[in-house]
């Protein structure tokens, strides 16, 4: 990580890059109105120029519809600069004031009320953290009533950088503003549907106004997997702005270089050392870009050099022509035969052996369901580069590589960048919007998540085959609902304990895939897969970031039990849940339910009516059966039993 210090203008380097205030002028729409230090070098504060890289900068931190809300925040990415380095993470804060408060009105002030955003562009995903901090500033800036005032945003970046480093990333106050307990009770048994959409890598538009709750939403479905938030986003904006009309025209006619998608054998790769491999991606940061090395680390590059030209490699298979009927797996950096090569079946076959010694009846299939308790932290996680993906992992290879390869996380899209939908470079995304243009194109996107409703659309009927939850996946959802639900009368301590907190939710998410991952690997899974979905994971697959994770050991899942945290006999209970789950999700389900819910009221508004015709009448029978009975019960005042209600 790069230190704090002073550069050349006398201002402390650090993670955060720039501090910018985006304005919107009545000619010119939304402009970068102050940078520091410049945007551009050379430039002055105030100068509005912005990198071809950033010419989304100003839209992102000016939403659409901003003039609708008081104050808003904003969460969005931004490429790297020049094509190198890693994403660019951005934090914004809007707010408006009348033009009448202002202590100095320029003259380009010609509105009743003026909107101002103040962003911070960082280095680090600190999104919550930069947030809370920003926000105050932001007030601040706003009470001075003169925009001209600067000498508080200086200060806030020199505060930043000094006070963040690395160490930032560690700990929980990464995930500060994201609350899977909220996520869990506004979507309940749907989370696990949203986590198996982005492991597939499909096309997943979240949609919700105003921007704060779409990024805090989107975001925190992100961080329920390990080591995403931390260490998986750093290539996930790697994009190319649009110029013209003309540039996508030109990307259909034009194949992408082969040396882009180079294949790469997970053998050849497992026999390298670590030293070897930290040599190798000494000053690449483009994740999963060319790797060069002094050695042949990819045997199959050379063995390529003496084959003829209607000869290939077998390890080497560039895409075919890029187009928008494509399919997915003409974008996948890993040839699908690699994993029938025999020293990878030789592999799965120890990595079988190590995770079948791990004690079976230790968890029998009628026991508790596996879960983690809180326990101490005996030391740090290490984390090494992995060698195709480039993300820092641990040892079980988390964060899984999802957001690479033209597979994109924007936490907020502006109207601008809406071309990137259905641009042929992009191969897939998890974007948020709050326009409604963007949902209205469904056939740009494979799933839209309606946040208000807790609604996930899905229009492909394979997909929803896929998705469809097993029932040890209702297990466990239904596992994570009653536990976020249950002890809700304190709102003081709401949401404070290990069991059914933030923390414990995510940790969750980390058995389940960690599980996940280790059934893969056994040989005689096809029981084991059925409680996991066996489509989903054939699907899974053959997805890109599953096949990066299966180019590698991971030793570590030998300690993992491959069985499905929730796996056990089907039960009445197990019927009730697969029933309230389709009445709430199918189609067929929510029509039922409205007849039921049109039906009852059909029947409560012809009971009154036929009650108000003959009341007089029902009323005289009353009163001659209370005194007909008066005549049994004599002077012994006891009641008479109710009848017994019909079943």
């Amino acid at each position: 990580m790069e230190k704090a210090g002073r550069g050349c203008d006398g201002a402390p380097r650090g993670p955060v890059l720039h501090i910018v205030v985006v304005g919107f002028h009545h000619k010119k729409g939304c402009q970068v109105e102050f940078s520091y230090p410049p945007l551009i070098p050379g430039d002055g504060h105030d100068s509005p120029t912005i990198p071809e890289e950033w010419k989304y900068l100003p839209f992102l931190a000016l939403p659409d519809g901003a003039h609708n809300y008081q104050e808003d925040t904003v969460f969005f990415h931004l490429p790297p600069r020049n094509g190198n380095g890693a994403t660019v993470y951005g934090i914004s804060c809007y707010r408006q004031i009348e033009a009448k408060a202002l202590k100095v009105r320029h003259a380009d002030v010609t509105r009743e009320t003026v909107q101002k955003s103040v962003c911070v562009l960082s280095k680090l995903p600190l999104y919550g953290l930069l947030q809370a901090k920003l926000q105050l500033i932001t007030h601040a800036y706003f009470e001075e009533k003169d925009f001209s005032q600067i000498s508080i945003l200086k200060e806030l970046y020199e505060h930043m950088n000094s006070s963040l480093g690395g160490a930032s990333l560690e700990g929980s106050q990464v995930y500060l503003g994201l609350s899977p307990r909220d996520l869990v009770l506004h979507f309940r048994h749907k989370v696990l549907i949203l986590f198996k959409l982005i492991l597939l890598e499909k096309k997943v538009l979240f949609y919700i106004s105003p921007v704060n709750k779409l990024v805090g939403a989107l975001m925190t479905v992100l961080s329920l997997f390990p080591g995403m938030i931390e260490h998986g986003l750093r290539d996930c904006s790697q994009y190319k702005p649009r110029k013209s009309m003309s540039e996508d025209a030109g990307l259909q006619e034009n194949n992408p270089p082969a040396d882009d998608f180079v294949s790469v054998s997970a053998p050849n790769i497992t026999c390298t050392n670590s030293e070897t491999a930290r040599k190798t991606l000494t000053g690449n940061h483009d994740g999963d870009a060319a790797i060069a090395t002094e050695e042949p680390l990819f045997p199959a590059e050379n063995s390529s050099k003496g084959l003829g030209p209607s000869e290939t490699s077998p390890y080497l298979k560039p895409p075919s022509r890029p187009s928008p009927e494509s399919s997915e797996s003409d974008w996948e950096t890993l040839d699908p035969s690699i994993l029938e090569d025999p020293g990878l079946k030789e592999r799965d076959q120890v990595g079988s052996e190590q995770t079948n010694s791990f004690p079976r009846e230790l968890v029998p299939s009628d026991s508790a369901p596996i879960t983690v308790q809180p326990q101490a932290n005996m030391g740090q996680v290490v984390l090494l580069p992995g060698l195709i993906s480039g993300l820092e992992e641990d040892q079980y290879g988390m964060p899984l590589a999802i957001f690479t390869k033209g597979y994109l996380c924007l936490p907020y899209m502006a109207l601008q960048q809406h071309h990137l939908l259905s641009d042929v470079t992009v191969r897939g995304f998890v974007a948020g919007a709050t326009n409604i243009l963007f949902r209205q194109q469904k056939h740009l996107s494979d799933a839209i998540v309606e946040v208000e409703e807790a609604l996930i659309q899905v229009q492909d009927p394979e997909l929803r085959k896929l998705l469809s939850p097993t029932t040890a996946d209702l297990r466990f959802a239904d596992y994570l609902v009653k536990h976020v639900t249950e002890n809700r009368d304190d709102i003081f301590l709401d949401g404070t304990g290990w069991e059914g907190g933030d923390e414990w939710i995510r940790a969750q998410f980390t058995v389940y895939i960690h599980a996940l991952l280790a059934a893969t690997l056994q040989l005689d899974n096809e029981k084991v897969l059925a409680d996991y979905g066996t489509a989903f994971v054939m699907a899974w697959k053959n997805t890109h970031n599953y096949r990066v994770w299966n180019s590698n050991r991971h030793p570590a899942l030998a300690e993992i039990n491959p069985n499905h945290p929730f796996q056990g006999q089907y039960s009445v209970s197990d019927m009730r849940l697969r029933f309230s789950h389709s009445v709430q999700n199918s189609e067929r389900g929510k029509k039922i339910g409205n007849v039921m819910v049109s039906t009852s009221r059909n029947v409560v508004q012809t009971g009154k009516a036929v009650g108000q015709s003959v009341g007089g009448a029902l009323s005289s029978a009353k009163t001659a059966m209370s005194s007909w009975l008066s005549t049994f019960t004599g002077s012994t005042p006891q009641s008479l039993p109710e009848p017994p209600g019909k079943p």
